[in-house]
């Protein structure tokens, strides 16, 4: 076909335009992202991402649409399933754009959980669909299983995506529990793109690429989607490729606190959802009809035509101020990669139980560990036989504030106290927030009122002496004997909370009467190593080798730990976080997952 005939076929299609090389390009893209499928659910690879063009997640069955000619992600899915026999296969979209084709290929296929936020704008923004809001929730068999989550204005940062993943996706992507997870990753979502208009800097993407590896045993295909900003793309896309092979998560950027439009939105799904999803069934939700951006709806709807000719220079010069923000952004948040990833010491004899490969550090010199006792932490340190165990602590947590060592794992026979003085100590050494989680029993609570520390402690019930206070949160848990039932507290609050503090360095500690499983503690480590530029300093009471065992394995990053048995909290452990939530809530404005009388944000 000659250009004018192929132009005549083009006109038959909305936004779609052939070449005559466009159906050797996309059958190239379709193949790609089978081979990686195939790579992937074979063992050959853990995780990948296929850079296709043309994208795919507009093109429906019968119809090219939207630069989309073949739907990669779908046929991506319908593979999987015929060939590996999947039931259950989580897609993301994370694209600017509603994937409206993958929307009606799914609608009514309970074996596929399709998660698109995009932008909306109230059925302005293209594809305008009324299905594209947030009341389409699939059809017949399928329903529960579509969730769209619209964006009702421009502008979304990190903290909005982030919110999303929090308080929608990762819940449900938990409880339906996939075999394999597909990202159409579009990353016109991203700062400087034309389509999106959107603010969420290039390192947003490693969180979220972090989180879904979190699922499905760490099985995960990236397929590329959307993205028109050249310098926006090629760092967003470095940023998820960088976290597939591994490195370090860089430190997010920007306010931690989701706008209100978003938060609307948020809202607005868990409510069209909660009938059909467990996590949610306890929640408090409601619809929201009347929108904070229902008026700027109205001032859209009568533009001053004479600001069209202006918009186009102001997009150019916005092109060009977006390409040096990111050239100085990205030399701002990129670090050198620690050349050791997991320290340990062989104090005890220990080492050789744990399942994966770690590096020895050797232990502090015991003279050098009673002078800095003595010197910082007397009041700490009440008798000799700690000093040998302190020694291999702080000789592993000295490596990590050096950045020498990307996290670190210390058994100790007095788990409270050697954290004490690992938190005071990493304080001393210049860190200004230091997250602190203990599990179990914990003989002595840190001073956290300069804010330089953040403590949540989890524990089967409330220890005597210390009140929660924005610095000190202590979080009543038992795990489920059936199962896993901790997602809840962590996606619903800790994660929240972590993500507003933004430590500089994260202590997980695990004490003796623990009440939570092993599950539950992996849990804990695999979300959180996306803080602090993955630094994390793990103590665990040294009778737990089993613990050991686990903790090592998330912490290398061997594979993704298997999480448990999910379990739906009961309503007194939802009633618990709702209360924790509405407490701390307006100090660590991660939290906000609904509108309440008398909050106004941005």
């Amino acid at each position: 076909m000659n250009e004018e005939e192929l132009k005549k076929v083009s006109g038959n299609y909305d936004a779609f335009f052939f070449h005559r090389n466009t159906y050797r390009c996309a059958r190239l893209a379709v193949g790609a992202t089978l081979e990686l499928v195939d790579a992937v659910m074979s063992g050959k690879v853990r995780n990948g991402m296929a850079l296709v063009r043309p994208p795919g997640h507009h093109s429906q069955r019968n119809a090219a649409n939207g630069f989309c000619l073949f739907n990669n992600v779908a046929i991506a899915a319908e593979y999987a399933k015929l060939k590996y026999g999947l039931q259950r296969i989580l897609i993301v979209d994370w694209d600017v754009h509603h994937g409206q084709g993958t929307q009606y290929i799914f609608e009514e296929d309970p074996s596929v959980l399709y998660f698109s936020w995009h932008r909306y704008e109230h059925q302005e923004f293209w594809p305008s669909l009324k299905e594209s809001d947030y009341d389409a929730v699939g059809l017949g068999k399928g329903k529960g299983f579509n969730i769209n989550l619209p964006w009702n204005k421009v502008g979304m940062g990190n903290s909005d995506y982030l919110a999303a993943f929090f308080h929608v996706l990762l819940p449900v992507a938990f409880e339906f529990d996939p075999e394999l997870v597909i990202v159409s990753a579009g990353y016109d979502s991203g700062i400087g793109d034309p389509e999106g208009q959107m603010n969420a800097t290039p390192e947003v993407f490693a969180h979220l690429t972090h989180f879904v590896m979190q699922l499905a045993n760490g099985k995960l295909c990236v397929i590329l989607e959307g993205g028109y900003h050249l310098k926006s793309l090629s760092e967003s896309v470095c940023m998820t490729v960088k976290t597939l092979l591994g490195d370090p998560v860089p430190q997010i950027t920007g306010e931690m606190a989701p706008c209100l439009s978003a938060v609307e939105s948020i809202q607005n799904v868990r409510a069209a959802h909660k009938r059909y999803w467990k996590w949610l069934m306890y929640e408090d939700t409601s619809f929201l009809q009347n929108l904070s951006t229902n008026l700027h709806l109205l001032k859209k709807a009568n533009p001053n035509p004479s600001t069209e000719h202006e918009s186009k220079i102001t997009n150019n010069d916005e092109t060009v101020k977006v390409e040096r923000f990111l050239e100085l952004h990205m030399k701002n948040i990129l670090f050198p990669v620690p050349p050791i990833k997991t320290a340990t010491t062989d104090s005890k004899g220990s080492v050789h139980l744990l399942p994966v490969p770690v590096h020895f550090v050797k232990e502090m010199d015991k003279t050098e560990i009673k002078a800095l006792v003595s010197g910082f932490y007397a009041d700490i340190v009440k008798e000799d036989k700690n000093l040998l165990s302190l020694g291999s602590m702080l000789a592993i947590l000295d490596k990590i504030l050096k950045k020498e060592v990307c996290n670190g794992i210390a058994e100790s026979p007095t788990c409270s106290v050697s954290v004490a003085v690992a938190l005071r100590h990493s304080v001393r050494f210049g860190f200004q927030r230091v997250l602190c989680i203990f599990v179990g029993d914990m003989e002595i609570i840190p001073n956290t009122e300069d804010g330089k520390i953040l403590m949540i402690h989890i524990c089967e019930k409330e220890q005597s002496g210390k009140t929660r206070s924005k610095h000190y949160i202590s979080l009543n848990w038992k795990e489920d004997a059936e199962g896993n039932d901790f997602f809840s507290a962590v996606l619903g609050f800790i994660l929240p909370v972590a993500y507003s503090y933004q430590p500089n360095l994260t202590v997980i500690a695990v004490g003796p009467n623990r009440s939570l499983g092993i599950s539950g503690i992996s849990l804990l480590f695999s979300l959180l190593q996306g803080l602090a530029e993955s630094r994390i300093f793990a103590v665990i009471e040294d009778t737990e080798i089993n613990v050991m065992q686990s903790v090592a394995k998330a912490l290398v990053g061997a594979s993704a730990p298997h999480f448990g048995v999910y379990v739906p909290p009961t309503q007194e452990k939802v009633n618990k976080i709702k209360i924790l939530r509405d407490q701390f809530q307006q100090e660590w404005k991660m939290l906000q997952c609904s509108v309440k009388d008398g909050i106004s944000r941005n």
